[in-house]
């Protein structure tokens, strides 16, 4: 199998109007493509949808659906919010704080930066509930090819305890 990119990643929003106007407005995202059915193509199940698609950058897509013959939007309670996210790179620390500021004076509430080792981080959410990352690259010379060198013991020490390998403690205490 030789995959070539991730095509597109769907979710479910609220109001598809809305939606594309926030990506728009907070996140510089284009509308590509809209396609609406009253039959669902892969089942023949009658529910109409809207399906929305929003340039995310270099090929990438981000995409929703609007359902409004299906029950309210929920998410899954026993998996913790800041768990399941959508993460967006930009090219810069400096890119991240400037877009905190654009997305704080769109009064969408951000927290952060938050330094994780190789990148630092910036989290808010969409209209939707759905938690969105932007994330900055900080990583030095050598430090990805350290750390996939690392990835197996790591996954392998997990495994058996359950507990925070300290293979890439290195990272964290590097001080940036």
């Amino acid at each position: 199998m030789n995959i070539r990119k991730i095509h597109h990643v769907a979710y479910r929003c609220r109001d598809a109007k809305e939606t594309v106007e926030f990506y728009k407005r907070a996140m510089n995202m284009d509308l590509v493509l809209a396609i609406a059915e009253n039959e669902v193509p892969s089942t023949g199940e009658p529910d109409p949808y809207m399906h929305i698609f929003l340039d995310a950058g270099m090929g990438n897509v981000l995409a929703f659906f609007e359902l409004p013959n299906s029950p309210p939007m929920g998410r899954d309670e026993q998996t913790p919010s800041w768990v399941q996210h959508i993460a967006f790179e930009l090219d810069s620390e400096e890119a991240l704080l400037a877009a905190k500021a654009q997305l704080e004076a769109e009064g969408v509430e951000v927290l952060g930066p938050t330094h994780h080792g190789i990148f630092k981080s910036i989290y808010f959410f969409d209209p939707n509930g759905h938690r969105l990352e932007l994330a900055a690259n900080i990583d030095r010379p050598g430090d990805l090819e350290s750390l996939r060198e690392v990835a197996p013991a790591m996954i392998e020490e997990w495994s058996r305890t359950k507990q925070a390998p300290r293979h890439a403690a290195w990272l964290h205490e590097r001080g940036d």
